[in-house]
């Protein structure tokens, strides 16, 4: 039986359901600490504390949480939680008994427990076995279906320049210049589109890939973008972000 439960998600609202999750799921269970980079987790570790499974993000807002085990020994299972599918080969190299896309669902995270709990594979095992299951192609979101006068209309991924909110208020900023409000929270649309071309700048904003014109060095080891036909939009890439955000355009 688990008794020790480490999260590490940067985000509080994914954070606080996988606690719920957890809770449900497990009652007995200790969340014992929810870690937010790569520093507090290498800390953390580095302190001696043992937990029985880590629930771990792979985009944090210092970089990429496999740097937790160039740094320090992590012998515990690992379950990664992410948006992104593109790091589950690197990701099985590591103690992973699996690799659950967001948004996570609670039949998913049960099973995923209970392979913690049993045991009945082998490491290389569990390998191949996720990764035949997990490396399936996902179909990201390519099209919104908005409210238009008397009808609907679409418009499509690909036009975005950004996505932002404002007062809880989404909204798509469009190469034509216009903007369309969006159903989804900000939340939603960062797990249905696809991550290979959008990018959560920060809270605010999601940046189209083709969209970014220049990038330069910021105050604080910040970046700041400059996107075509949207010279009035600033953002702002915070020094935490910075690193994941490089290693996205580069991918």
């Amino acid at each position: 039986m688990i008794s020790k439960i480490l999260i590490i998600e940067d985000e509080k609202p994914n954070a606080d359901r996988l606690k719920r999750l957890v809770k449900a799921l497990r009652p007995q269970t200790d969340v014992v600490a929810t870690l937010e980079t790569i520093t507090e987790s290498v800390e953390w570790f580095e302190s001696g504390q043992d937990v029985d499974m880590v629930l771990m993000d792979i985009r944090l807002y210092d970089g990429l949480s496999f740097e937790i085990f160039d740094k320090v020994n992590v012998s515990c299972p690992i379950i990664f939680t992410t948006a992104y599918d593109e790091y589950a080969v690197r990701a099985f190299k590591y103690n992973s008994f699996d690799y659950l896309l967001k948004p996570i669902e609670k039949e998913e995270l049960l099973e995923a427990i209970e392979k913690v709990e049993t045991n009945h594979f082998t490491k290389d095992e569990l390998s191949i076995k996720g990764l035949l299951n997990f490396l399936q192609t996902k179909e990201y979101r390519s099209r919104f279906l908005l409210p238009y006068r008397d009808g609907y209309k679409t418009i499509l991924t690909s036009d975005v320049v950004y996505f932002h909110s404002e007062q809880r208020i989404s909204r798509a900023k469009l190469y034509d210049g216009t903007e369309e409000v969006i159903p989804q929270t900000m939340e939603e649309l960062e797990q249905q589109l696809d991550p290979k071309r959008f990018f959560r700048a920060n809270r605010q904003f999601i940046i189209h890939i083709d969209s970014i014109q220049q990038v330069n060095n910021y105050f604080n080891h910040k970046l700041k973008l400059t996107l075509k036909n949207c010279p009035e939009a600033e953002i702002i890439i915070s020094r935490e972000k910075a690193t994941a955000f490089k290693n996205w355009l580069d991918y």
